[in-house]
């Protein structure tokens, strides 16, 4: 008697004995008796007997019973993704695995495969074990929109010296390009010295005919410095702003640097002076401005501090990158005549005016800060 016996591991087994079918869980015997020569009748038409469980019993203890298996090589299937069902996983479900965008800056690579092989039975549980919470660029410090807001309204009367006297005021009658040009001298004359006497010093070059790249190129330092005097360090200034000149002459066909990386190369510029200039002569937003009254309230509203640290930020690039970190972009301009003009009227360098301030509530410094000591610095900053 011949056996087969197809099970779903793809076995074959070949014996004495009865065939066996195994598919989808239901299993059926078909029996086919084997007689050897001997036994075979001498009559072709002699009619096969109707197999009795009982002979196929006696034969099979008979006759001893060989089973050859042969393992078949498991066939490449292709199975099709159900549509979304109650119990099936969707693509959701499969991708919750992986970390987020943001969070690939912040794990190693030996880190992300392993969340990607270990998968259990919960997705959920295997998101919380594998990837970290998605942390925020920067922490935003308490009730911030509620301390620009109550700023804006106090600067709303807009009476501060940077309202009228401002960087971004110089030239704005003149052509674009030339317009450009005006506005990076005001920002290279404006370290250390107040809105006012620098606007005076702009006034006078527009006045003499020196505020493009061709005449400051032409004109001996002598003049620029008694034009541009009182001017803090204005010797130095003067001689800044001829190779200024020269520069955008030879480099730029008379216009100006249009990177921040070019704008910080020119002598005398800082980084404060050169994202102004990108801001209002460009129209291009690289960072904040921040200068000395930027810088001073930051610190007083608690807003910044140095890297790693609560300590206060040093220096107004420390505190432009740490404002960066938290502060949206879309505040990054009108930040700065905000604050310079509040620090210009209320929150003053020597003796702040909290008494007349809406917002002292919310500032840690209120109340405690009496006067602050000068700069004694005998060099000019690059802000």
């Amino acid at each position: 008697m011949l056996a087969l016996s197809i099970a779903p591991q793809f076995c074959f087994g070949f014996g004495v004995g009865r065939t066996k079918f195994s598919m989808s869980g239901t299993t059926r015997y078909f029996t086919r008796a084997l007689r050897s020569k001997s036994n075979a009748p001498t009559s072709a038409t002699a009619p096969n007997p109707e197999p009795d469980p009982a002979s196929e019993s006696s034969v099979a203890a008979s006759a001893p019973e060989v089973r050859v298996f042969v393992r078949k090589k498991r066939a490449k299937r292709t199975v099709k993704v159900p549509e979304k069902e109650d119990g099936t996983e969707t693509q959701d479900q499969r991708e919750s695995v992986l970390p987020e965008i943001e969070e690939f800056a912040y794990r190693r690579p030996n880190e992300l495969t392993q969340s990607r092989k270990s998968k259990s039975s919960s997705d959920a549980l295997v998101v919380e074990k594998q990837v970290p919470a998605s942390k925020p660029r920067g922490e935003s410090p308490a009730s911030w929109e509620e301390v620009l807001e109550g700023i804006r309204k106090m600067r709303g009367s807009a009476n501060a010296p940077v309202d009228t006297m401002g960087c971004e005021k110089a030239g704005d009658t003149l052509p674009t390009k030339e317009r450009r040009f005006a506005v990076l001298v005001s920002s290279l004359l404006s370290s250390q010295t107040k809105d006012h006497v620098n606007h005076g010093a702009i006034q006078r070059l527009l006045q003499n005919g020196l505020l493009t790249p061709e005449a400051i190129s032409k004109a001996d330092e002598e003049t620029i410095r008694n034009l541009i005097y009182p001017v803090g360090f204005y010797t130095r200034k003067a001689a800044n702003l001829k190779k200024v000149a020269n520069i955008c002459l030879t480099k730029y066909d008379g216009d100006i640097p249009g990177s921040i990386e070019e704008l910080l190369s020119l002598p005398g510029i800082g980084p404060k002076m050169a994202h102004l200039v990108m801001n209002v002569g460009w129209n291009n937003v690289q960072g904040i401005c921040v200068d000395t009254h930027v810088h001073r309230i930051c610190n007083r509203l608690g807003w910044v501090s140095r890297s790693g640290t609560k300590q206060k930020t040093l220096t107004p690039e420390e505190t432009r990158k740490a404002l960066e970190r938290w502060l949206p972009k879309e505040e990054w301009v009108p930040i700065n005549p905000l604050l310079v003009g509040f620090g210009q009227t209320i929150c003053t360098p020597l003796r702040p005016r909290c008494g007349e301030c809406s917002v002292s509530e919310f500032c840690p410094s209120a109340f405690k800060e009496t006067s602050t000591s000068p700069s004694k610095s005998k060099k000019p900053n690059k802000l």
